[in-house]
């Protein structure tokens, strides 16, 4: 057996799905890697020594590259002077004044350690500021608040009835809708008249600017009806924006979650919003948000380098040309080698979709064959800092191998 397969059966012995992230669990082996040992700039390797173009970058989290030299020194640094201490650190105000100066409207920030717990956090708050009970949910919002019936899982995995250890009790105060969906989000609040908190939103991949129009409508039906807007920004921020989709359509939100992104994969999360809603957790407040681990000062001192670098050095503006010169070359691709897919989408972060000629599992193969040549994919695609012109002309040329296999 090869190394990657020894761990791989290792890892369902110790643990479930051999992860304690499910949707970092191989699906392709064998040529599909199942451990990464090391990384470094736009690259991985795996435990056979194999190296991969990576465009998975830990699932979002990775901004900036692997092992990016002024974010591991700034956390070398801090190291010398301790990781967690009984009261706050420095940092953690200079960290969460940098987070309330990326939209005009954040008064307050409040830093926990996944997205997950931060989107918790935000719908905890809403409650408490509306004194209302319901929650509708647009998109992924982490496994902690999939708890509709027929909720998101897991990215791009919905259940089709109840969600197993979740009463029904609770089911019944969370209901899910579409991105764009207005007229779904409008009878829901038809049907819980006066008692909807609020609308979390992580905006659709494929379906991103359809946010122009979205998100006006949306701001106006949560203020007719008295609704909080809570924007996941947890894979849009730090990517298409700094502040996320909200930033990039000029969108102002009540609340929003921060977390793939802003510390280059340090585990950190912050949760902003206007300063009245933010007072809800106040000292004194109605509700307790807390967490020893949130001013973790590792991860802060990496938070305060990734954002400076994000505001010096126009990392975004490089996202988005780095993204176009990938895909626009891999869809022109596609349609030269007759392969019915497509990316669809936002230059930074772009989804994978089968055309509707598609054989089933036409994806699963091209992103098999993806794996064989050296480069990581997903079933979106992330660009980070690292990638330069040339990892980008490079990886087209071995998906241009893969794409004339596949089509063999």
């Amino acid at each position: 057996m090869s190394k990657n397969a020894q761990w791989f059966e290792k890892l369902q012995t110790v643990t479930p799905w051999g992860s304690g992230t499910c949707s970092k669990r191989a699906r392709l082996t064998p040529e599909e890697p199942s451990v990464v040992v090391k990384g470094s700039g736009c690259r991985i390797w795996d435990a056979d020594g194999k190296a991969y173009i990576d465009y998975r970058n830990g699932l979002g989290p990775i901004t900036l590259g692997y092992c990016y030299k002024a974010v591991d020194d700034a956390v070398i640094e801090q190291l010398k002077s301790g990781i967690s201490f009984s009261y706050p650190t420095p940092l953690e105000y200079e960290v969460a004044e940098m987070i309330t100066k990326l939209r005009p409207h954040f008064g307050m920030a409040k830093f926990l350690k996944t997205g997950g717990e931060a989107c918790s956090a935000a719908i905890r708050i809403a409650r408490a500021y509306t004194e209302k009970s319901h929650i509708i949910q647009i998109g992924y919002n982490g496994w902690l608040n999939s708890l509709a019936s027929s909720a998101r899982v897991l990215p791009g995995q919905k259940l089709s009835g109840g969600v197993p250890g979740v009463p029904a009790g609770i089911s019944q105060y969370y209901h899910t809708a579409s991105f764009g969906d207005i007229d779904k989000i409008s009878a829901l609040f038809d049907e819980y008249a006066g008692d909807v908190a609020a609308v979390t939103v992580a905006v659709d991949y494929a379906g991103f600017y359809g946010g122009k129009e979205f998100y006006p409508t949306l701001r106006a039906l949560c203020d007719k009806h008295k609704a909080l807007i809570i924007c996941d920004e947890i894979v849009a921020g730090f990517h298409y924006a700094m502040g996320g989709a909200s930033e990039y359509f000029d969108f102002e939100s009540d609340l929003s979650v921060y977390a793939k992104g802003f510390a280059n994969g340090m585990p950190i999360s912050a949760v902003a919003g206007r300063t009245d809603v933010m007072k809800v957790c106040d000292y004194g407040g109605k509700v307790v948000v807390s967490s020893t681990y949130a001013g973790e000062s590792l991860s802060l001192a990496a938070a305060k380098t990734v954002v400076s670098i994000f505001k010096t050095e126009n990392v975004i503006d490089h996202l988005w040309k780095m993204g176009e010169l990938l895909i626009s070359n891999i869809n022109m691709l596609f349609d030269t080698y007759g392969i019915p897919l497509v990316y669809k989408g936002a230059w930074p972060v772009m989804s994978l979709s089968a055309k509707k000629e598609a054989p089933e599992g036409c994806a699963d193969a091209f992103t098999r064959l993806a794996f064989k040549h050296g480069v990581s994919l997903y079933n979106c695609v992330y660009i980070n800092y690292s990638h330069k012109e040339q990892d980008i002309n490079e990886t087209i040329e071995r998906l241009e191998s893969a794409m004339k296999e596949l089509k063999a």
